[in-house]
């Protein structure tokens, strides 16, 4: 008798366990990624030739061109009079998703997405909050540029102590910019920490296209000593680069790896811009998308970080960095933003 009463509950119990698998499956189904969408990304004056910072937005779109079978559609600003239009454009062909790269497209954005409440915006490097009317349908991609910075101004003052060479080292910023200014106090702030006599000279070409400009800021902190130059303007920075190489300094990059450049490249400081806009896209596609807000990138979530280092460069201070890292990211080290 015991058998027979328990073979219906059993049956019960096995057609709630299917419905529950059913609404599992249904709403894993749901919430599937929605392919051929149109995503739009629009550069600043540097452009996608920069292999640097809008080089590396158009990566990640490219990935997710691949990955997540989106359409894809660049405009390219050859002059700040772009970014309104060439923002419009990205609203109202239909875009899922308009992502302004970099700080420089602030304003136009600003008024862009008031204009197309309905349509979706992020900005690369730009709080959302500071933006003038915070509209509600931008997120900011924001990133822990000073934590990279700190990282290669730590290598640079380590390896020029084991050549037996003075620790004077160059950053040559493009435009004065929030964004530039945290890659530099970074920079100087870990240098300071790596060796009391460490010095950084800064200065700013006032470009970020410019290659003749940083090239000239670059010289002028060489004839002062500099032994090491971290460029931190983008196109324009490939000047400064040139220069280290044409002096026989140490080179570094910034945003993406440049260590492709030559053997004078000591490391760069790696912003994972690329990731950034991946994310942002496949957050639109999931559904899980929203404005209003900033995403951060820092070291904890491999959004910055230190690109290929020299041979040149010992295991001790390979070591020394990364053990500078975890202390980055537990929070004992706490490199500052601002100059």
């Amino acid at each position: 008798m015991k058998v027979r009463r328990l073979v219906p509950w059993a049956l019960v119990v096995v057609a709630l366990g299917a419905m529950i698998a059913a609404a599992f499956g249904a709403s894993a189904a749901s919430s599937a990624p929605a392919a051929n969408e149109r995503i739009s990304l629009v550069t600043d004056v540097g452009r996608l030739n920069d292999r640097s910072f809008n080089q590396l937005a158009y990566q990640g779109l490219l990935r997710a061109e691949r990955q997540l079978r989106i359409r894809k559609q660049v405009f390219e600003s050859r002059s700040p009079q772009d970014y309104t239009p060439n923002l419009r454009q990205g609203a109202t062909t239909g875009s899922a998703l308009t992502v302004a790269v970099g700080f420089l497209l602030a304003g136009d954005l600003n008024t862009v997405a008031q204009q197309y409440p309905q349509r979706r915006f992020a900005i690369i490097d730009f709080p959302q909050e500071a933006l003038a009317n915070k509209p509600p349908n931008v997120r900011g991609l924001l990133f822990k540029s000073e934590q990279a910075g700190c990282l290669v101004g730590h290598i640079a003052v380590r390896q020029l102590l084991a050549e037996k060479r003075r620790p004077i080292l160059s950053a040559v910023g493009g435009i004065k910019l929030p964004s530039v200014d945290a890659f530099i106090a970074g920079y100087r702030f870990c240098a300071r920490r790596a060796s009391r006599r460490a010095r950084v000279l800064i200065g700013y070409s006032q470009s970020f296209t410019d290659q003749a400009k940083c090239k000239e800021v670059a010289l002028s902190h060489i004839s002062r000593g500099a032994n090491a130059v971290f460029q931190v303007a983008g196109g324009c920075g490939l000047g400064a680069l040139s220069a280290a190489r044409e002096r026989r300094k140490w080179g570094i990059g910034v945003d993406a790896d440049q260590g492709y450049l030559g053997s004078h490249m000591l490391t760069s400081a790696v912003k994972r811009v690329d990731e950034s806009v991946y994310q942002s896209i496949q957050a639109v596609q999931r559904g899980t998308f929203r404005g209003g807000m900033n995403a951060t990138f820092s070291l904890k979530n491999k959004g910055v970080g230190y690109g290929r280092v020299s041979r040149r460069v010992s295991r001790p201070i390979r070591a020394s960095a990364e053990t500078l890292k975890k202390q980055i990211i537990s929070g004992r080290v706490k490199p500052p933003a601002k100059l």
